[in-house]
This record gives structure tokens, C-alpha cells and sequence, in this order.
């Protein structure tokens, strides 16, 4: 194949979308072709991609979508990107519509060789997922067109499998984004080639009435345009064409032979406005007997998809019965060149996350609006909209799996079979190992790694540890755990506890005290809802820190006042003294939510500790008139707290520590770092500042959760 001279791409530029493209931008198009070498033109055939622009420009493409059309049909161009007369911003939405169009192309990939029709909504939804500007989508369906309408030159199998692919996605989409004369013809070519029999059965039939059928429309056509003129009604009235796929599905859903069909024989009047369609209705009912139940008011009552027009049956000359639709030009417009149907409408679907119906909306505005210079301002508020709020993975045969945003392999594992979930032991992403916490995103091929026997973990039940964003998936988990005898869970919900407890030093609290406040009858009951996820030990620490609080009998004041002092007038509260300096004990660094107490030193102000604190125990003792009560205030910038992490000497240790903390936007002060002798072990110390106690005990959650820790616990 020889490459065209630049007066082909000339040819496709000028008269297709001159108007779109700048002339600037035009020039450096033909510039970067003639510079081309002559190997360099794999491309497909030049009338397939006239064509796919003619499609594009029936439907007010701006240059950004015409440009990223073309580049995509001649991959040649386009590593002449960069030297095109663009802006940054216009560059990249191009390389982002060019992205998009490569997206597809996987999507395409994972329909070929799968068994007809099967998951194919999860595929076109995968499509809108991926693609982040949705201007991709029209060009997708006009290439599509355009190839279909040259498949006849293809070899049978090649047909069949472009006309599949053209089924299953991109007539369904064309329906929801309503680009109706895309739809139909879509529809049409792909029923012609997946079942030519019925189709050439069908149109054999059509073409056997037609002369008569189109006498007879003729003969009403002019009867009822003489009836609204003399009305004074000025409308444009035309037979109506009814697609050979469209009778089909009539014939299969109502299950009526071809000559039952009364709106085969239809027709159109359009007229200016909305007024003059209710006066052309009651000509039509006046001029032939309405047929009962066979008319819909559209315009009061529009479709779900936006879709307006007034729906009529009546009993016409010779008996016959004829359909009659009524709208307004601009009704006519928004319906054959780029309404949003919604995607439930003619589909049987049972609705779609809201999230969806935005990105469908956000279609049409960009379909509508582009000529009116709103296209760059529409293409920017879809990156602020288009916030995917599900998640859609691949199974490694190219199943697509619904998943909520968030959600981790883990809960890929449940969704794919509540046993894979619970034999799951690791899984790869994309061909790569990934920790089970890891966020899949749309695209993301997952193989889960299973074991022989179900066993389920009781962490993957913390939320701190992130191993599951699903409830559906976290109920099964917990139903596992629930067939268990009473004791294992006791046991389970025990250990899990104490290692909490362990770490923020509350041994010795009064269990009995948070088992009330969970409306547990014991604190084996207490347990049990640990081990089953219904309650989190971080919960149950905090519960008891509150009640120690609550508990503790204030000290003598010498007066009733109370003001704010030392350290910020944001952080603590201090009754019955002014004008002190008030510092943190770094005995015990309290943390804000603690329960804590102040001790009035000789030469530093106050210093503030943690009630249970052994230090200020000892001081007390010696000075009771010393202690003062303190509360906290609101929060200030931070609070400094000591935690060893005791761990298996491993490679990148001190990284993964590193960067969970600055994940929970905590901040290191200090690092120290020792081998425990003859152990293998490594132990560090940290000084950390952390926000408040919920901030503390998550951070502890989720350092003890890393790969070789053994131990996690705050000092002091």
C-alpha cells in the first residue's frame, strides 16, 4: 500500500472539519505527514477514516476529539505530537483522548474469543471506567460505524466478530449516550451479519410491501398535511423509517408476525414548538379515530433518557392503523444527534449509581455544547467530575468484578466466591505480588493465590488494617468466625485485646467497665465481639481511658476559678492558676484524650502527666498539695510520645516503618536503632507527634500489622 500524497489528508482536513480544526493546526498536520517516511503509513483504509470524521462531525465535534481521531488512525503522527502548535493544557487533554482510544483497545481485546453476550455490561462499563474523557466514547462509535459499514469486504469470520463486538458494546452505549442515527445503523449492520437469514427474511419482507406501504403513507402523509395547514399550523411531515433490527425485537418481545405490525406504516410531524405539537395532536385525533391506549405524552412526562415527543396511534384511511410521532425541530435534533439515554431505557436494566447517570449527563453537555466554545470548560469540570466510584477488575479470563471504591484483593477474592475469599493467602496484580491491603484500580488484572484449607484471618476484621473496604465482604468473614465453637472466639477476642491493651499500658483496667458500655453481659461476651469485628479493641481502650477519667476524684482547689495557660492557650485547661508555665512530663508524655493531672514544680511551672503516671504517683505522695487538676483543651499542634517496635532484622524495615507513619500523618522526632543480640532481631525507638490518642492507637495497630514486627508498645 502506498502512502497517499498529503492533497488525501488535505482532503480530510478541509471538507470534513475545517471549521473545527484551526488553520494553524490544519498546516503543522501536513507538515509532520509530508515528513513522514514512506514505511511509516500503517494505517487503515483512508475511506474508513474519512468516514469516521464525516460521523464525527455530524455530531459537533470539537478539534480536540477531530484531531485525536485522526492521530490515532495514523500512528505515524503521532510522535509528531509534542511539535504541534498546542498549549500544555490542550496537549494533554489530546494525550489523554489518544489514551483513552488505547484503553478501549484492551476492552476489545478481553470481548475477543469470550462467549457471546457474557459479561458484556461489565465490559462497557469497564470502558467508561477507564476512559476519563468521555469524548473518547463518540469516536469509538464512529469509527466503529465506519468499519461496519466496509465489513462486506471482510472475510466471514472477520464479519462476525466485528459484528459481535458492535452488539454487545457499542450499539448498548450508542443507546445510553442516545446517538440515535449511530444506534440504529449499528444495530442494523450487526443484525445483518450475525443472522443474515432473519435479516434478509425481514427486509424481504419490508421490501415486498414497501411500493404499496409507500403509497399508502404518501396518500395519509398529504391528507394531514393539507388537515394542519388549513389549521394554520406550519409543520414538516414524513414517513418515519423503522429499522430492520427495531421490527425484529418488536416481533420477538410482542411475539406479532410481520404483517401485525402497525407502526411499520409511521409518520413524523415536526413543528416549531411545543404548542403547536398539542394543536397538531388534537388535527391528528380529529382527522381518524385515536386507537385506545396507544397514546404517550412524552413532552409532560419525558423518558427517563430525556427523550420528548408525543406518541400516537390512529385508525387511518382503509382501516389501516398508523403510527404518528409529534415534536418539535429542536426535540428532533436532541434526539437523533446526542441526548443522554439513560441506561435503563429499552435494556431491561434495574438502575445505575448516580455516579454513572453524572458521567451520561456530562456526555450529552459535551455532545451539545461543544459548538458554543464550552468545550475546554466542560472537558475541565470532568476531571472534577468524573470521580469513579466503583471499581472494576479483571479475573485472568477477563471477567469483570464490581467492587466498591477502596476495595483490596481481599475483597475481590469474596466477590469472585466466598470460598476463594476465605483460602486466600496473597494474590498478584497485573502479573505482580501485591500485600492484600493493596487498592485495586479500574483495569487491574488480579489472580488470587489460594490455599488448600479456608482460613480466614481475624485482623483482616480491623478496619485500621484496611484488608477489606466491602461490608458484603467482612459479613462473610464474620459468619466464618460466628460457626466457630464460643471458646476458640473467647480466646481469639482475648489476645487480640491484650495485645491493644499491652500496647497502650492499660493492663489492669476493669474490662467489666467497657463490657457494659458495648451491652456485652460479661467480659467473655466482650471478647467474642472483639474476635467477630462487631466491636474494635481500639474501641474498647478508649472506652476505658474515658471511664478512668470519669473516675478520677479531683484534688482540693484553692479557688473556684479557672484560666488557661502555658504551652498555647489551646492545649490544656489548668484550674485555679494563671500565668504558668505548663509542659508536657517527658516521664510519661501524655497524649490528648488521656486522662491527666498537673503537678506545680518549684522552677518549671507545671508539668502535666498521665494520671496513672509512676512518677507523679511518687511526687503526690510526698507533695498532695502539689497536684493540680488539669483538662485538655482544644486540640493543639501535636503531642511527642516514645514507641519501641521490636522486629525481624529484614531489608527496608526502617522504610516500611517510615512511611506507615507518614501515611497516618504522624511525624518522627527521633530514631534509634539496636540489634537485639543473637536474635536476628532488630529493636527501634521512636519519638513521635501525633495528634491525639485515636491517632496513637491506630498508628500502633498498624505497625504491629507489618510484615516481621513482633512487637509494638508505647513507652513510658
Amino acid at each position: 500500500m502506498h502512502r497517499p500524497p498529503p492533497a488525501h489528508l488535505q482532503d480530510l482536513l478541509d471538507r470534513r472539519s475545517a471549521a473545527a480544526i484551526a488553520p494553524a493546526l490544519r498546516e503543522a498536520l501536513l507538515q509532520a505527514w509530508s515528513a513522514q517516511p514512506a514505511a511509516a503509513e500503517a494505517v487503515p483504509a483512508w475511506p474508513v477514516l474519512a468516514e469516521t470524521l464525516d460521523l464525527l462531525h455530524l455530531l459537533s465535534a470539537d478539534e480536540a476529539t477531530l484531531v485525536a481521531a485522526l492521530l490515532f488512525d495514523l500512528p505515524a503522527l503521532r510522535g509528531a505530537v509534542v511539535e504541534l502548535p498546542l498549549d500544555a493544557p490542550r496537549r494533554q487533554v489530546l494525550a489523554g483522548l489518544l489514551e483513552g482510544q488505547d484503553a478501549a483497545d484492551q476492552v476489545w481485546a478481553l470481548h475477543a474469543g469470550r462467549e457471546a453476550g457474557r459479561n458484556s455490561e461489565g465490559l462497557r462499563r469497564l470502558l467508561l471506567a477507564i476512559i476519563h474523557d468521555l469524548r473518547v466514547v463518540p469516536i469509538l462509535l464512529s469509527r466503529q460505524l465506519a468499519r461496519m459499514r466496509a465489513a462486506s469486504r471482510l472475510p466471514e469470520a472477520g464479519r462476525r466478530a466485528l459484528a459481535q463486538l458492535t452488539r454487545d458494546i457499542h450499539a448498548p452505549l450508542a443507546n445510553r449516550l442516545g446517538i440515535w442515527q449511530l444506534k440504529w445503523e449499528l444495530e442494523d449492520l450487526a443484525f445483518r451479519y450475525l443472522e443474515p437469514d432473519t435479516y434478509r427474511r425481514i427486509a424481504r419482507e419490508v421490501d415486498e410491501t414497501r411500493v404499496e406501504r409507500e403509497r399508502y403513507i404518501e396518500s395519509v402523509r398529504r391528507a394531514l398535511t393539507h388537515a394542519l395547514a388549513e389549521h394554520g399550523l406550519h409543520a414538516e411531515v414524513s414517513g418515519r423509517p423503522k429499522h430492520i433490527y427495531s421490527i425484529w425485537r418488536k416481533m420477538q418481545k410482542k411475539r406479532l408476525a410481520f404483517d401485525q405490525l402497525y407502526d411499520v406504516r409511521a409518520l413524523r410531524v415536526m413543528v416549531d414548538d411545543v404548542a403547536a405539537c398539542y394543536a397538531a395532536l388534537g388535527v391528528v385525533h380529529a382527522l381518524w379515530a385515536p386507537v385506545p391506549s396507544e397514546f404517550d405524552d412524552y413532552i409532560a412526562r419525558p423518558k427517563a433518557n430525556d427523550y420528548r415527543s408525543l406518541h400516537t396511534a390512529v385508525v387511518g384511511p382503509e382501516g389501516r392503523t398508523v403510527e404518528v410521532q409529534i415534536r418539535t425541530h429542536e426535540m428532533h435534533a436532541q434526539a437523533e444527534l446526542g441526548v443522554a439515554a439513560h441506561w435503563k431505557y429499552k435494556e431491561g436494566g434495574k438502575g445505575a449509581e448516580k455516579a454513572f447517570d453524572r458521567k451520561i449527563t456530562w456526555m450529552r453537555q459535551l455532545l451539545e455544547q461543544s459548538q458554543e466554545g464550552e468545550a475546554g470548560e466542560l472537558a475541565g469540570a470532568l476531571d472534577a467530575e468524573l470521580v469513579e466510584d466503583r471499581v472494576y477488575a479483571l479475573t485472568p479470563k477477563g471477567e469483570v468484578i464490581d467492587l466498591p471504591q477502596g476495595a483490596t484483593p481481599l475483597d475481590f477474592a469474596y466477590h469472585v466466591h466466598t470460598m476463594v475469599g476465605h483460602r486466600c493467602r496473597g494474590a498478584k496484580v497485573n502479573g505482580r505480588i501485591v500485600p492484600l491491603a493493596y487498592k485495586l484500580r479500574s483495569g487491574d488484572r488480579v489472580e488470587v493465590l489460594t490455599a488448600k484449607e479456608a482460613d480466614p484471618r481475624r485482623d483482616w476484621l480491623l478496619p485500621a488494617n484496611g484488608f477489606l473496604a466491602s461490608g458484603r465482604s467482612r459479613d462473610k468473614v464474620r459468619a466464618w468466625f460466628h460457626k466457630l465453637d464460643r471458646t476458640r472466639n473467647v480466646q481469639a477476642g482475648r489476645e487480640l485485646l491484650d495485645r491493644e491493651l499491652k500496647r497502650l499500658g492499660l493492663q489492669q483496667a476493669d474490662l467489666m467497665i467497657a463490657a457494659k458500655r458495648f451491652h456485652a453481659d460479661s467480659v467473655d461476651d466482650l471478647y467474642i465481639q472483639v474476635a467477630l469485628g462487631d466491636t474494635g479493641p481500639s474501641q474498647v481502650s478508649r472506652a476505658l481511658l474515658e471511664a478512668e477519667r470519669a473516675q478520677q476524684a479531683p484534688p482540693p482547689l484553692p479557688r473556684p476559678t479557672a484560666k488557661r495557660t502555658g504551652l498555647g492557650k489551646s492545649k490544656f485547661t489548668v484550674l485555679g492558676v494563671g500565668n504558668l508555665l505548663v509542659q508536657l512530663a517527658r516521664c510519661c508524655q501524655p497524649v490528648a484524650g488521656e486522662p491527666i493531672v498537673g503537678y506545680l514544680t518549684q522552677a518549671r511551672g507545671v508539668t502535666v502527666h498521665r494520671a496513672d503516671c509512676a512518677s507523679l504517683a511518687r511526687l503526690g505522695a510526698a507533695n498532695p498539695q502539689r497536684l493540680l487538676p488539669v483538662e485538655w483543651g482544644q486540640a493543639g499542634s501535636g503531642y511527642e510520645v516514645d514507641v519501641q517496635v521490636r522486629a525481624v532484622d529484614r531489608r527496608y524495615l526502617l522504610k516500611d516503618v517510615t512511611n506507615l507513619i507518614a501515611q497516618e500523618d504522624a511525624h518522627v522526632l527521633e530514631i534509634n536503632s539496636d540489634n537485639v543480640r543473637d536474635s536476628g532481631q532488630a529493636q527501634l525507638r521512636l519519638r513521635l507527634k501525633v495528634s491525639d490518642y485515636g491517632q496513637l492507637s491506630t498508628l500502633l495497630g498498624k505497625l504491629d500489622a507489618l510484615p516481621g514486627v513482633h512487637q509494638v508498645r508505647r513507652l513510658g
